[in-house]
């Protein structure tokens, strides 16, 4: 087995330089069928007039912070340290805002 299944490391512990105004997006797991990342947003919304969407359907959990996540077709979820929601591929969303104290972390899993 490869060295680097053994390696641990602490999903809550931020980088100790990270800038105010950057989102960060940390690969933990990636293949052909399925990518896991760590994402840290302190702060960021999706720009006005713009939406996110996704070849893939997403999980995502917010496990620290608050965010407010929007859909196209109009419904709004609040999201909450453990909430967690699925997005089906191609289904157009905006983060509307996240926490920057404390920084949100998210884990995303895109399948």
């Amino acid at each position: 087995m490869p060295d680097f299944y053994y390696m641990k490391e602490n999903f809550l512990k931020l980088p100790e330089d990270l800038p105010r105004d950057f989102e960060l997006f940390q690969p933990v797991i990636s293949n052909e069928k399925i990518v896991i990342e760590r994402i840290i947003s302190s702060g960021q919304h999706t720009p006005e007039g713009q939406w996110l969407e996704d070849e893939r359907d997403e999980w995502v959990m917010l496990i620290q912070g608050k965010s407010e996540i929007s859909f196209e077709e109009g419904s709004i979820s609040e999201l909450n340290p453990g909430d967690h929601l699925t997005i089906p591929k191609n289904t157009r969303h905006r983060v509307e805002k996240t926490s920057s104290v404390p920084a949100c972390i998210w884990i995303a899993v895109y399948y």
